[in-house]
């Protein structure tokens, strides 16, 4: 029987009237009086996005666990520090605070890019002359000794991995950053923990307070039913989604869901002490002074038999309570939804869906990236356009995430529906990308690697350093400068999109400096199985020194990219809350999107995907000369008669006055 919307409200508001003097007692005992009255109203205003959850995954153990909920975010709120409260205060005011067109990312490993936490700050003013407001650091937590999936598997949530420093260390970090406004991201593992985490090695002890924490089977019966349905996320080296674990089950031996790899364990969220003890952990962390939480693997958090166990609609209920219950003890804190899914299944971790439920503020733009590298490869658009054009528009309060390339493979994900779309095969044009950046044709200019290639099935993803995959590398391995040339305006053509397709543009550590990709890791036993890290390469601090040199191909590319976020931090379209339309201007070579504000009015990007110069029709572009240019890779644009003329491996911005 479906509960109508008045139903849950009214339900909700009698659970919040019998607990709310006792609360509202101890509130203004541990916050004063006037920080009391701000948690109780946020309260009043998130009721329905914390009991409906409680009351949509646990049932009748709603009232008792919305007590139980409450009580672990006054105590993060009491707790929380004064500098942190001011924090939110000022983006309580402004909740689109991450929206505005200041907001740029740089993506970066601690090791990778300083060697350890405490020597992060004296590189601030590098990340400054990008204009960086926003810094992601990739997993930081304390991980499993040995192999750790890049730091996926974590065993500590209150602790730092000791290689790069302490939870002290961070802290600083994070006070450092916010002293120049800057923001910080990290990493939150939800979906599983390691196997050697506290929980983990409590729950197979059998200690009642980790009881259920996990999921295990006697024997092959469940697990052989739910495999059949779910795809292997790593099937050359960890096929199915259970491991035999001999302690498990009382010490009998059971199939312990393990999704990714066999050392990280699934939690199940079923039992709601698991989400919980999760958002203990996330508001301690908020209070470690974390501003974003990059929610890794969220789709995978809830499980349901004959289904792929993914994007189910209890995850999205979970991650609803989870955020509504943080943003209670930490209003300035917000999420960020690691969600590498298919487009129409995306959108819902922004909230939207048939109601508006709020979930996460910030998603990876998946497609945008995905579908840039395809039309690089083939020297069109259209599929780019067509694919973009048919995404449900996400809502007002959320922002994309853009960028050219993460720390991890590229996927591709196109839809067989898109790509019949344009009259192509969605499986042979996955393969040809694949094929393509693998460096196994012969008109490719990419050296990348493909990543676990299944033969079975045939799919596969790629790995790669960006300046790589743009033809960078294989042109100066050649010495042929021409090639080198249409490398640089791939990459900085890529960046131009990213910058300008609206929400945080992310730039990947190296990416500026076009760093190629890295042999060293094949050097590290606990590496050399994965070649990821070809495209996590060390930064390299001697070519960034060379940054300000003009003749270099670092200086080149720095100043491109540092030119891209400086125009865009003026344009007022290009802040978040509003959705980019892609437009037909008659050349199928071209990628043309469309942005309004209704205070700064419209903007225009175009993107010449092909290697030659293409035309456009002027007026689509120049909103019939109405609009000017305010950036571009080859100076000002010229119309003859009726058609705008853009180089091959050419962008422009036009925007009106």
């Amino acid at each position: 029987m479906t509960v109508s919307v008045a139903a849950r409200r009214e339900s909700a508001v009698r659970a919040w009237g019998q607990v709310r003097a006792r609360l509202a007692e101890d509130a203004v005992a541990a916050l004063g009086t006037a920080d009391a009255d701000a948690f109780l109203h946020r309260v009043d205003l998130a009721l329905l996005d914390v009991h409906e959850p409680l009351a949509a995954l646990y049932g009748d153990r709603a009232d008792e666990l919305f007590d139980r909920a409450l009580r672990i975010a006054l105590a993060a709120a009491t707790e929380r520090p004064e500098e942190l409260r001011r924090l939110d205060r000022r983006r309580e005011i402004d909740p689109g605070w991450f929206q505005r067109t200041r907001m740029q990312g740089y993506v970066c490993y601690v090791d990778r890019f300083c060697g350890t936490l405490d020597r992060l700050p004296e590189h601030l003013d590098y990340l400054a002359e990008l204009g960086t407001s926003y810094l992601h650091l990739m997993p930081l937590l304390a991980p499993r000794p040995g192999e750790n999936d890049g730091g996926y598997a974590v065993a500590d949530y209150r602790a730092v991995d000791p290689r790069l420093g302490t939870m002290a260390d961070l802290e600083r970090v994070a006070a450092a950053l916010h002293e120049r406004d800057m923001s910080l991201c990290i990493d939150l593992v939800l979906n599983h923990t390691a196997r050697e985490h506290t929980w983990a090695q409590g729950w197979l002890a059998g200690d009642p307070a980790y009881a259920g924490f996990y999921t295990a089977f006697p024997d092959r019966t469940m697990p052989d039913a739910y495999d059949a349905t779910i795809p292997e996320v790593f099937p050359d080296r960890a096929p199915g989604s259970f491991s035999w674990v001999p302690e498990a089950c009382g010490g009998a031996g059971g199939w312990v869901w393990t999704t990714f790899w066999p050392y990280q364990w699934d939690l199940d969220y079923t039992n709601p002490a698991v989400t919980l003890a999760m958002l203990e952990e996330i508001t301690w962390l908020a209070n470690r002074g974390v501003d974003v939480f990059r929610m890794d693997a969220v789709p995978f958090m809830w499980k349901r038999l004959g289904t792929s166990c993914q994007n189910q609609p209890e995850a999205h209920t979970l991650l609803q309570l989870l955020h509504a219950l943080t943003r209670l003890a930490a209003p300035g804190v917000i999420f960020k939804a690691e969600a590498i899914v298919a487009p129409d299944d995306l959108v819902p971790y922004l909230g939207g869906h048939e109601r508006y439920r709020p979930e996460c503020e910030l998603a990876y733009h998946n497609s945008l990236m995905v579908l840039l590298w395809s039309s690089l490869a083939t020297g069109e658009a259209r599929l780019a356009r067509t694919a973009l054009a048919r995404m449900r528009p996400i809502p007002p309060t959320a922002s994309w995430v853009t960028y050219v390339r993460g720390h991890d493979d590229i996927g591709w994900a196109i839809t067989d529906t898109d790509a019949g779309a344009v009259g192509v095969s969605g499986f042979g044009h996955r393969r040809f990308l694949n094929d393509f950046y693998a460096g196994r044709l012969p008109d490719s200019f990419a050296r990348g690697a493909l990543f676990q290639e299944n033969e079975a099935t045939g799919d596969a993803r790629v790995s790669g350093t960006a300046a790589s995959l743009c033809g960078i590398e294989d042109a100066l391995d050649r010495g042929d400068d021409a090639a080198l040339e249409a490398g640089i305006r791939r990459l900085v053509l890529l960046y131009s999109v990213a910058c300008s397709f609206g929400g945080i543009p992310l730039l990947y550590m190296g990416d500026e400096l076009a760093l190629r990709n890295d042999a060293g890791y094949l050097a590290d036993p606990a590496r050399a199985p994965d070649n990821r890290w070809m495209h996590r390469p060390p930064m390299d601090w001697a070519a960034a020194a060379r940054r300000h040199d003009p003749a270099t191909l670092e200086g080149r590319v720095f100043a491109a990219v540092r030119r891209l976020g400086e125009v865009r931090r003026s344009l007022l379209a290009l802040r978040g809350g509003t959705e980019a339309e892609l437009l037909d201007a008659g050349n199928d070579a071209v990628l043309v999107w469309r942005r309004r504000h209704p205070r700064s009015g419209t903007f225009i990007g175009v993107a010449n995907v092909g290697p030659g110069p293409q035309e456009v029709d002027a007026d689509t572009v120049t909103g019939y000369g109405t609009f000017a240019q305010v950036h571009g890779s080859d100076g000002p644009l010229h119309v003859r008669d009726g058609r705008l003329r853009v180089p091959g491996l050419g962008f422009a911005w036009f925007a009106e006055p």
